[in-house]
């Protein structure tokens, strides 16, 4: 159909995107418009194709079929500098700026082929007034890793508008942000909307869509099963099946299905009853730690965790989580204060030694920190039981090998053979194996760091329940996310840490804007 008032050209339309990575499809032909001045959602479960997507349109990766069309003309798929030049830019997930730039200088580095002869004075100049023109209030001078998140993000979005792009494309850009920090997105986005510029947001919470966005696409298992079609026309719940699909668990309560999918509020009216009478699993008094490479230092953190109490941490990421667990695992030195686990006095054992007494811990990073992905299986479980023994101790590979296949069958992990590599897993495998090393008979305190971040709707549920199933057994837990609805769903108190410090203790029924503050300094 040709353009006409009532119907513009697309801004950007993708044709028949199919995408492999060796056996995996990730994206099956894939067909969107997109209407020019509008903002469009592009959702889906974890693992639906939404970031490969966004990477094809952006020029990051050549699809193995299909095309991409921006304002009428073809573009070079995998260029991304053709991309580029036709007027698309994409903010990544993770930040791209160089964190030890000052924020001019992060701009002219990413402003490639601006030619600008280089003056300290004229470069801040110049890019103050692009940054004062988006209403991004920073000084310059300021070191980007110095920066809140949420002023780290406007200034990559300010990089990404500096060649006047046309449209801009942000991967999951409310993930690392505080509750008042995406209401502050969302209205940075709307104006740069007025301005004309097409935004195609990737997101997975059913609200920020609704509440921001024109238009909606959904995508499952790498293929569009709706869209755009317009938000107007759509409500919570009909977006919540079109994500999940007739494939989703059907035992989901409704409080995990409103965590899961972000259609609603996550009521969770009354907490488990902790035992307040028991010893508690962890206290920690006045624990001071030095800053590091993993984020700021601990100050003056005293957290009692008890029997049968799952304890969230809520926080903007970045403010002490890894300091934290790094503490509680004896993997940093401690500048002060002390930590006990069940009554006993651990501040100067080392790892081995609060693993005897009970410690388990699902890291942040399962494919970094968790396991090694080109060892096999049994040598990945094994571990656990290999740090507690004698290096003198007999160690049995077939016995090993005998166990492990036995662990990963109660936890239902799909594989083919224990000798297999952990690499050969897909994600909510992965961490399946990781629970049925951690969490086993003897845990008494879990340090679970975003145990769910990147799976799928069935293996979180699946997370949840094991973790529900430890608290029921008595063990006390300690739940990372920067997902609200994850922790208000299943935790029974939540702290917000900030700058390394707690600055709110929270129980249920929790008020997201009072967290939020918390999790923001500001005063309610």
């Amino acid at each position: 159909m040709p353009a006409t008032r009532d119907h513009p050209q697309p801004a950007l339309r993708c044709r028949d995107i199919s995408v492999n990575f060796g056996d995996v499809t990730a994206l099956s032909e894939v067909s969107a418009d997109f209407a020019p001045g509008m903002i469009h959602a592009v959702v889906g479960q974890n693992g639906a194709g939404k970031t490969t997507f966004a990477r094809v349109a952006a020029g990051l990766i050549r699809p193995d079929a299909g095309e991409v069309i921006v304002a009428g003309n073809a573009v070079r798929t995998g260029n991304v500098n053709d991309v580029r030049q036709a007027g698309v830019e994409l903010v990544h997930q993770s930040f791209a700026l160089p964190p030890s730039f000052t924020v001019a200088e992060a701009m002219e580095f990413g402003a490639s082929g601006s030619g600008f002869l280089y003056s300290r004075r004229k470069l801040e100049q110049r890019w103050q007034a692009h940054l004062e023109s988006l209403d991004v209030k920073v000084d310059d001078r300021a070191r980007v890793r110095d920066l809140p998140v949420e002023i780290q993000q406007s200034v990559e979005i300010a990089r990404a508008l500096v060649a006047d792009a046309k449209i801009l494309i942000l991967d999951e850009p409310t993930a690392v942000l505080s509750p008042s920090g995406i209401a502050n997105l969302f209205e940075r986005i709307e104006k740069l909307k007025q301005r004309g510029v097409t935004i195609i947001l990737i997101l997975h919470k059913i609200r920020e869509v609704l509440s921001v966005a024109d238009t909606v696409t959904v995508l499952r298992g790498g293929m569009r099963v709706e869209g755009p079609i317009d938000c107007a026309g759509i409500n919570a719940g009909q977006l919540a099946e079109l994500i999940i699909g007739s494939a989703a668990p059907r035992e989901i309560n409704a409080d995990d299905r409103v965590a899961l999918t972000g259609a609603g509020t996550v009521a969770h009216a009354e907490s488990h009853s902790a035992d307040t009478t028991a010893i508690p699993m962890l206290e920690m008094q006045s624990v001071s730690t030095h800053r590091d490479a993993e984020g700021p230092a601990l100050e003056d953190v005293s957290l009692v965790i008890r029997p049968h109490e799952i304890v969230g941490v809520a926080g903007v990421e970045g403010n002490g989580q890894r300091s934290l667990v790094r503490a509680l695992s004896a993997l940093s030195d401690l500048a002060g204060g002390t930590i006990s686990f069940e009554g006993t006095d651990v501040t100067r054992k080392p790892l081995s030694g609060r693993r005897a007494a009970g410690l388990r811990v699902i890291p942040f990073e399962r494919n970094v920190e968790g396991l090694s992905l080109s060892s096999a299986l049994w040598e990945n479980w094994s571990v656990r039981e290999l740090l507690q023994k004698s290096l003198l101790a007999l160690i049995k590979p077939a016995e090993l090998r005998k166990r492990c296949a036995q662990a990963l069958t109660s936890w239902s992990v799909v594989y083919n053979d224990v000798s297999q590599p952990a690499g050969a897993l897909s994600g909510g495998n992965a961490q399946k194996v990781i629970l049925a090393r951690e969490m086993d008979d003897d845990a008494r305190l879990i340090l679970a760091a975003q145990p769910t971040r990147g799976l799928d709707i069935g293996a979180t549920t699946f997370v949840w329940q094991s973790l529900r199933s430890a608290r029921e057994r008595g063990c006390g837990i300690l739940l990372i996310s920067s997902d609200l609805d994850e922790i208000f769903d299943i935790c029974d108190r939540v702290i917000v840490v900030l700058s390394g410090r707690i600055v709110g203790d929270f129980s249920a029924p929790y008020d997201i804007a009072e967290v939020g503050a918390a999790m923001t300094g500001a005063v309610r």
